[in-house]
This record gives structure tokens, sequence and C-alpha cells, in this order.
């Protein structure tokens, strides 16, 4: 019969045979069905454990006497290893011969683990009181002290031998002395203990230390009050430093209120200032794009329309002018939005060799009229990556109109190439070089500092603010990366920026928008009203996924349960299974086990959704019988390749499609 983790066993040395109850199966996991030999039987123990076993049954048969031996077993299914006791007796017939031996097989584990605990918690506490810097102490009901650490004795001015033969009670100060006893007559009627009790003990010189008392009831283990345990703590020079304190504490609360109020005064000045200048900011940008909007759209029909030369010019100038104001605009506002903390990077597919031809364009007609040659230097990238191109291409703009406005003859060149290379990241080197007037050393440090440049007669000759270089830092930073420059006077200058770019997958060639769309477009095609169970139990990104499964033709079945998951399976029939990992029922790992057990769910194909992307997280989802991986945050166009891949897999033979890099 079963009783938890315990079997009984026969064992037939002589005919090499075993029987086993339900109890040694289900340590062991194996089936009833499994019929082992006394060799395959010991073969579940670790080496070290069969050898004690061999030896015990070879002394039994030899000395007929009964032995117990806590032994290790290795679970066949789990691989798991379980401390077991194992007992056994030989049974002899009427001639005095041992038949055969029997006896019981238990796992002892969480009794090893509780007893290892007890030893463990034993030798800390122990270990805790001896090294406490306060007095630890045991005292019996009628007062007499059982046990004191050696902080009591130093406390007190006596010896450990001292302590324990004294009466403490006649050690308390006269004027606490009938509230002590008054408080321990209580906890001995309530069987309790109390917290935090002041009272005054004197020391060896006649003088007194005031204790801070906390204590515990012990019972015996009949249930009876024994005495108490207690921990006291000397307060002597905290109560002292309290009591100066708390002659100040009036003119101290007073003078914290008055430096409160005055922070709060500035606090609401400076958040008053702050919205004011991010009201005027934006009421200001408004305010002068829409007139600079009619300025420039009307040059912009007037030179349509057909002037002559000079007229051309004119509204060239007016052009440039427009152009160079909403430039400082934007400026201003991108480093406001910065120092704010409200700069927010958008996460998109990056193509570095478009940037540097689009950048080059928008500068072609400047570094023209100038004489200069503008080239492109890129060395190959990866194409599948993910950042933000606008800020991008933003920061190698200010770097590159800065080396055309203060390059007078020579050439520009933007650069790309990559420094670090890791399996879900990039790191790449953006640089504009240019054969211009160059800076001295003692000018770069201050170059990306707000409203700095080099030399203020710059802003006189070429115009600007001086924040394209401090945004473009910043930028620079908020994506992972740095900036600086390489320069000297009359030898050019080499300023660069770093960024982090994600690896999205390989794709070359291929936008991410459109590689999505043309799987989301199959899925309606050949797989509409397909059935997909979708196990989240966040309710936000549950709805997430069911309208984008349910927006590309899919049946979605959704539910926040790993265990109403299992039960789903295996009353319906379903073409996909999309499990989230953790869930505070049943985790998809444990989920997915119990879904393959069942006949009618073991062919079906199980995506795990996690936020948990490491390599790790991956390799035990496909061990718990998952095939495939997406990692959250869900990138649209990464779920919908997924589910398609497996669909069309599974459509083909109706069995489990073996997970990608398995066979």
């Amino acid at each position: 019969q079963r009783i938890g983790q315990l079997g009984c066993w026969r064992a037939d040395p002589v005919l090499n045979t075993v029987m086993w109850t339900g109890g040694v199966y289900d340590i062991v996991e194996m089936p009833e069905d499994f019929t082992p030999n006394l060799d395959v039987a010991l073969d579940f123990y670790l080496p070290e454990s069969r050898a004690r076993i061999v030896k015990a049954l070879e002394q039994a048969l030899q000395t007929r006497e009964a032995f117990a031996l806590q032994v290790e077993v290795r679970g066949a299914r789990s691989g798991k290893l379980k401390w077991c006791e194992l007992r056994g007796f030989p049974h002899a017939g009427a001639d005095g011969r041992v038949e055969y031996l029997m006896g019981t097989l238990q796992d002892v584990g969480d009794r090893r683990a509780a007893e290892e605990r007890l030893r463990e918690s034993e030798s800390r506490y122990r270990g805790l009181a001896e090294n406490s810097a306060d007095w630890v102490w045991e005292m019996t009901v009628d007062g007499r002290t059982t046990y004191t650490n050696d902080r009591g004795p130093a406390i007190l001015g006596l010896t450990r031998d001292e302590l324990l033969a004294a009466d403490v009670n006649d050690r308390v100060h006269p004027d606490d002395r009938e509230r002590v006893q008054d408080i321990l007559r209580r906890a001995i009627e309530s069987r309790s203990g109390w917290r935090e009790v002041l009272f005054r003990c004197r020391t060896r010189d006649g003088g007194y230390r005031t204790l801070e008392s906390s204590a515990a009831p012990v019972f015996d283990a009949g249930g009876c009050l024994a005495g108490f345990q207690g921990v006291d703590r000397d307060v002597t020079e905290r109560m002292a430093a309290e009591a100066e304190l708390a002659r100040h504490r009036e003119h101290l609360e007073e003078l914290v209120g008055e430096r409160t109020r005055e922070a709060e005064a500035a606090r609401a000045a400076a958040e008053s200032a702050n919205v004011a200048k991010s009201a005027f900011l934006a009421n200001m940008s408004h305010e002068i794009r829409t007139p600079l909007n009619a300025i420039t759209g009307m040059a912009h029909l007037i030179r349509r329309s057909g002037v002559n030369a000079a007229q051309a010019e004119r509204l060239r100038k007016i052009d440039d002018a427009g152009r160079h104001l909403l430039d400082i605009i934007n400026a201003i506002l991108d480093l406001s939005k910065i120092e704010a903390g409200k700069l927010a990077l958008e996460r998109s597919p990056v193509d570095v060799t478009a940037i540097l031809a689009d950048t080059a364009a928008m500068l072609a007609e400047r570094a023209a009229a100038k004489g200069l040659a503008l080239r492109v230097e890129a060395e190959p990238v990866p194409a599948a990556l993910a950042g933000d191109p606008t800020r991008i291409r933003q920061a190698l703009l200010n770097y590159a109109a800065n080396a055309v406005k203060f390059t007078g003859s020579g050439t520009v060149v933007l650069k790309a190439r990559v420094l670090e290379a890791a399996a879900e990241s990039l790191l790449l080197r953006f640089e504009v070089e240019d054969t211009g007037i160059g800076i001295a050393a003692e000018d770069q440090a201050r170059l990306f500092s707000a409203f700095e440049q080099a030399d203020s007669s710059m802003t006189r000759k070429y115009g600007g603010t001086g924040l394209g270089l401090a945004i473009t830092r910043r930028l620079a930073e908020a994506m992972g990366g740095e900036a600086g420059v390489t320069s000297a006077p009359g030898r050019g200058s080499t300023f660069w920026f770093t960024a982090r770019l994600a690896r999205v997958g390989e794709a070359p060639g291929a936008p991410e928008e459109a590689a999505a769309a043309t799987d989301e477009e199959r899925l309606k095609r050949d797989f509409a009203g397909r059935r997909i169970l979708l196990v989240e139990d966040e309710e936000v990104n549950r709805e997430v996924a069911s309208i984008l499964l349910e927006e590309a033709g899919l049946a979605v079945q959704a539910t926040e349960d790993g265990r109403r998951a299992v039960e789903l399976a295996a009353a319906n029939r379903y073409d996909l299974i999309l499990m989230d990992v953790q869930m505070p029922a049943m985790d998809g790992l444990e989920a997915t086990r119990l879904i393959r057990q069942s006949p009618g769910s073991a062919a079906v194909p199980i995506i795990a959704l996690t936020a948990n992307a490491f390599a790790e997280d991956r390799a035990r989802c496909l061990a718990a019988g998952m095939n495939d991986f997406v990692a959250k945050p869900v990138v649209p166009p990464v779920l919908f390749a997924a589910v398609l891949r497996w669909l069309s897999a599974a459509g083909g033979d109706g069995g489990i499609p073996a997970p990608p890099g398995r066979s």
C-alpha cells in the first residue's frame, strides 16, 4: 500500500529477482509494469550508495541481521537526486536458511533538509548570541539567570560567573524596581513576553546603565512556562543624546520649518520658471513657424512663377534665412526636451547607407556652392538593425552642416563603421572629416557645451547658436554611445559619435515592415480561421495580442491561466498555442509539459511568449516541449513570422515540427 513516498521491496539474491510496491515505483519514477532484476534495481542508486547497499545485503545474508541505510536514488524521468532510507531484514525458512530479503524504501529528503536546517539554525543563532553587541540572556520564572553572553557582564562590570550567581532584580534602580517586577508578573500571568522596556541597572562601580529590554516566553515539553529569553541593549548614551536633542528640538523644528518654507518657495519658483520656459518655447515655436511657413512658401511660389536672376538670388537668400531660423528653433526645442528628460527614442529599422546618402544629398547644394567635394565612405554594415534613424540622421547632419560651414576649400567626408559586434547589437561609429579651419586643443573641451563655439567671433562670421554639438552629444549618450572631436588648427577636424543599434534578424535588402506585411497577408490568405489558444496573464498584453492575431484572420481563444490552458487544450483542438512563460497559478513551462502528455495535444505547435530573452531561457522553453520562442516586447512582424512558420510546418504531416536548431 502506498503511504506517500514509501514503498516495500522483496529481493531474492539467488534468483536475482526483485519485487516492488507502488511507492518504490514512485520514488524511482518508473511505470508499475517495469520488472527489474536485482542488478537493474541497484542501478537506480548512485555508485557510492550502491556499494554500501551491496555490502549491507551481503552482511544481512551472513549475520541474518536487519539493516538501515540512507542512500541516494536518481529518478528515471526527472534525473532528480533523492535521499532515501533503505531498510531491510532477511527472511529465513524452517531450515534456518535465508530465503529472501525484504524491507522498505522511503524518501526522506524533506526530513534530512529539515534536520540540516535545524542544525544550521542552532549553530547560527548560538554564534549570533555569543557575538551580539547586545546582552543576550535566559532566565527562569523565578528570575534566576541561566545563560548570558559576554556582553551582559561587560555592561555591568561583572564576570560571567558573578552575573549568573547574582539576583538581577537587586541591581535594578529603586525607582524602576516596582515597575519591572510588575511587568514580569504580568508576563508570567499572560504567558507572554515584553518589548522595549526601559530600566536602569546598577554596575560594579555603583553607577547605573540604562537598558532597553525585550523578551519572549520559553515553554517546556509539557507546555508549561519555563522562563524567558531576551535581549537587553545598553542605550545609556542614546538616552543622553536624546535628552540633549530634546532640549534643542523646539529651536531645531523652527529652523527646519523656516528652511523648508524657503526650499518650497525655491522649488515652486523653479517649477514655475520651467513651466513658463516650456510654455514660452512652445508658443514661440508656433508663432514663429506660422509666418515662417508663409514666407518660405510664398518665396517658393514666386520662384516657380518665373523670375530673373537677381530676383532668384534674393529669393534664395530668403529661403536660406528661413531654413536657418527653423534650425535654430528646432535646436532650442530639442535641447529643452533633452534637459527636461522628455527625449524618447523610437525603435525602427535603420539603413545606415541610406542615412549617409540622405545627409550628403541635403548638403550637396551648399557644398557645391562653396566648391567643396562631398563624399561618403562606409564600411559594410548589416542591414537588419533597429534604432532611431531620425536622431542618427540629426546628429550626423549637425556635424556635416558644421563641416560645410567651416570649410573654405577641400573635402568633407561622411563615414560609418562597426566598432563592436555582439549577438544582439552593434556599436557603430559615425564620422565627419573635413579640411577646414581646425580647432585648438584648449577650445575642444568646451565645444560640446550648450551655446558654446570655439571662438565668439565665429558667431559673427559664420552664424549659429552653438547648440548643434551639445545636442549631438546628448543624442549619442541617449543611444548608448559617446561623441568627440579630433582636430588641430589649419589641419581640419574629425567629429565623431557612436550609437548602439539592436540586431532584428537577418533580412538584407528587405525592410522589416515589408516583410511583416507579407507575413500578415499570407496568414489572411492561407490560414484564415485557424484556431489559436493564447495564454497570457496580463490583460493589456492579452488584448493587444488577440487583436493582432484576429486582424490577421485567425480565430483566437484567450485565457489568463496556465491550469485553464491545460483544460482547454484537452477539451479542444487548436492549430497553435501561444504560451506566456511566467504566470502566477501555473507557469507556461509546467502547462506545456502537461499539454504534451495529452495525446490530443501532443502535436500542436507551442510558441513561448516571454520577457526573458536570454539563451538559457530559450533552452528551458524548448526542453519543456515548446517549439519556438518570441521575446517581449512582442514586435508584430516577428509574431506574424513565427505564427506563419509554425502553422505552415504543422500543416504538412500533422506532427510536431522540430524546434529551430534541433532535429
